[in-house]
């Protein structure tokens, strides 16, 4: 009810940015009209193979809408919107979808097979052009899209009796890049990958829509449509979500334009404060986590000796003198740098003694004295030199 409230005060017929996939409101950029392009090309007798890939809301769905509308009245179109079946069902499913009679406990693919190219050659000659259109088409398996592959081989000498259309997500590139889907790769006449729009067909995507709605007037200042594409990158159902609940709150808060902050708002309410889907801020979170977690580990128990631990203790001992750093033991030291480094303990102790050795040898020269004789003056008459004897040698 709030939503038609908001409808009735802009004068608006219906909600602009439903992301229900309705071809009116389909904003045909380069990108969409290339796309588009590829499609008719597909449904042509001389299409074969057709390949359309795209971004989760970029508008594949949209333009395969479109296209339904704008297929030619000689066209028998089996669609198939679940493509996560068997290839019983598969098979099934296209009979279905081209009115295709067959019994309902049949479960062999031959008679699937017979039953479908019995249908395609009399299409043929009636001048019809069948068309099998899968969306979704990443959710294949290999089995199944092998399946498909054969499907093309069913053909006359100058046309092919089913023309092919693959619309999913870039997932499928990476399935047809397999080794063992090679022979379908090379099937593929056209490949066309669907992106995003850019900050100016993002200002006429908004537009184009409130037109179509029934709004001439501009609701979104520039400023908002730069935070609109800022936000959602140009993704078309991002942008619906985005805008819708813009409008509902300049409604509540009484404003005919919606700004940046309203914008801002409104995005934190959809995707997020981050301005992102929730499944990319949660990846984010866990990476850290998970990088926080193993950083921890190294710095506690060090499990390739790299020295993580004393150089942490040596920063902290450097920049930080007042924390308290528990050292590593020093048993762990003494084991690797014993043998290289430190000498062994029985040199010290020898170096250590000496010098105390040699102190006291000096000293003993001036604790005992010995007798000294003192030399009398030489005769003159040329007499022997007599000898005093001091009394210290009489005693």
């Amino acid at each position: 009810m709030t939503q038609s409230m908001y409808q009735d005060y802009f004068g608006i017929s219906e909600n602009p940015f439903s992301i229900i996939p309705d071809p009116r409101y389909l904003y045909m950029s380069q990108s969409h009209q290339d796309a588009l392009a590829h499609l008719v090309y597909g449904v042509s007798d001389s299409g074969g193979f057709v390949l359309l890939t795209g971004e989760v809301g970029t508008g594949k769905t949209t333009l395969c809408r479109a296209l339904i509308e704008q297929l030619p009245e000689d066209t028998d179109l089996a669609l198939i919107l679940n493509p996560k079946l068997t290839e019983l069902e598969l098979m099934a499913t296209i009979c279905d979808e081209m009115r295709i009679s067959y019994p309902r406990d049949t479960t062999s693919l031959k008679a699937f097979f017979d039953y479908l190219t019995h249908h395609l050659l009399h299409a043929h000659a009636r001048g019809r052009n069948p068309v099998l259109l899968i969306d979704e088409a990443q959710n294949l398996t290999t089995d199944v899209m092998e399946l498909v592959r054969l499907l093309t081989n069913l053909e006359t000498a100058d046309k092919k009796l089913l023309q092919i259309i693959l619309v999913g997500q870039p997932e499928l590139n990476a399935t047809l890049g397999l080794a063992k889907m090679r022979q379908t790769s090379q099937r593929i006449t056209a490949r066309y990958h669907l992106t995003p729009l850019g900050i100016a067909d993002t200002y006429g995507y908004v537009q184009h829509r409130l037109n179509v709605a029934g709004l001439d007037t501009q609701v979104f200042t520039h400023s908002a449509i730069k935070a609109v594409y800022r936000i959602t990158h140009g993704i078309p159902r991002l942008i619906n979500s985005v805008c819708d609940r813009s409008l509902l709150a300049a409604y509540v808060e009484g404003k005919k334009n919606v700004d940046a902050k309203l914008v801002a708002r409104a995005s934190d309410e959809v995707l997020g404060s981050d301005g992102y889907p929730s499944g990319m801020s949660v990846w984010g979170i866990f990476i850290l986590v998970l990088a926080f977690t193993m950083a921890l580990f190294v710095a506690s128990f060090d499990p390739y000796d790299w020295g993580v631990r004393d150089r942490i203790g040596y920063w902290l001992k450097t920049y930080m003198p007042n924390s308290e750093v528990q050292e590593r033991p020093t048993v762990e030291t003494k084991t690797k740098s014993e043998p290289v480094v430190q000498p062994p303990s029985e040199p010290e102790s020898v170096v250590e003694a000496a010098p105390e050795f040699v102190v006291e040898p000096e000293l003993e020269p001036e604790v005992i004295s010995e007798p000294t004789s003192v030399p009398t003056e030489a005769p003159t008459d040329g007499a022997e030199p007599s000898i005093t004897i001091s009394e210290t040698d009489d005693a």
